[in-house]
């Protein structure tokens, strides 16, 4: 079993004295527009599929047993608040669920926790770092330098909503969710959303994102979305290390 809650109570209780060290991994997004194209749950659909590669790599490892926890799909997402299908929460509703479902199981017994997050908007990460920092728990944060250098040069960019970076991921874990036809369609998209949220523009619309996207879709395979999922599990898996 790779997910914590398809064990039954006696399962869980038993975790604590296996021989095995539990990790329990917490699969964290946005419900937001990712361009006409990918699925509004890109986000946390991505964050479960670095999860369950990370718990198969575990699945035979003498001493670490990693699970999957449900996962959380709703964060801080005011810059797609102009198209259908957006759903926010505030800073304080995220904070208060990260750290309420990480102490309840950390008074448990279970300490070893990692949140994976895919949601990169400035407020949903600067949350989830504290968060995870007062539930004493890892997390992997792929927009430190360090992580970034390790990944595709159109996530380095800035310029990779719903572009050829997420849109190859979500061809590797749920091909039949993307609209292959549309996606074909869309021209490359240049915009540096770090540097446009540094100037102050706080929504996509106001970026020139006028269908929720930039980068290119058109561009995205499911191989390169199986080598980045590669890249993803192998720091989940240094993290676990760490912890």
């Amino acid at each position: 079993m790779l997910y914590f809650a398809e064990l039954t109570s006696p399962q869980v209780a038993g975790l604590l004295t296996a021989p095995r060290r539990p990790v329990l991994l917490l699969p964290v997004g946005a419900i937001e527009p990712h361009g006409p194209h990918a699925p509004l749950a890109t986000d946390p659909m991505i964050s479960i599929g670095v999860c369950e590669r990370v718990a198969e790599r575990l699945a035979d490892h003498p001493s670490i047993r990693a699970l999957i926890l449900p996962p959380l799909p709703y964060g801080v997402t005011r810059y797609a608040s102009a198209f259908p299908g957006a759903v926010h929460v505030s800073e304080e509703t995220l904070y208060a669920i990260v750290t309420d479902v990480c102490g309840s199981l950390v008074k448990q017994g279970f300490v070893d926790i990692i949140v994976v997050n895919n949601h990169f908007e400035p407020e949903h990460v600067a949350t989830l770092r504290r968060a995870t920092a007062a539930a004493g728990v890892g997390y992997l944060d792929l927009v430190r330098r360090a992580n970034a250098a390790r990944l595709t040069p159109e996530f380095q960019s800035g310029s990779c909503h719903a572009g050829q970076y997420e849109t190859s991921l979500v061809l590797a874990s749920r091909p039949d969710l993307v609209d292959r036809e549309t996606m074909a369609s869309l021209p490359s998209f240049e915009v540096d959303m770090p540097a446009a949220m540094s100037a102050g523009h706080k929504d996509f619309v106001a970026m020139g994102m006028e269908q929720a996207y930039c980068g290119s879709p058109a561009s995205a395979t499911a191989e390169e979305g199986e080598q980045t999922y590669a890249v993803l599990a192998d720091m989940v898996l240094e993290l676990i290390g760490d912890v």
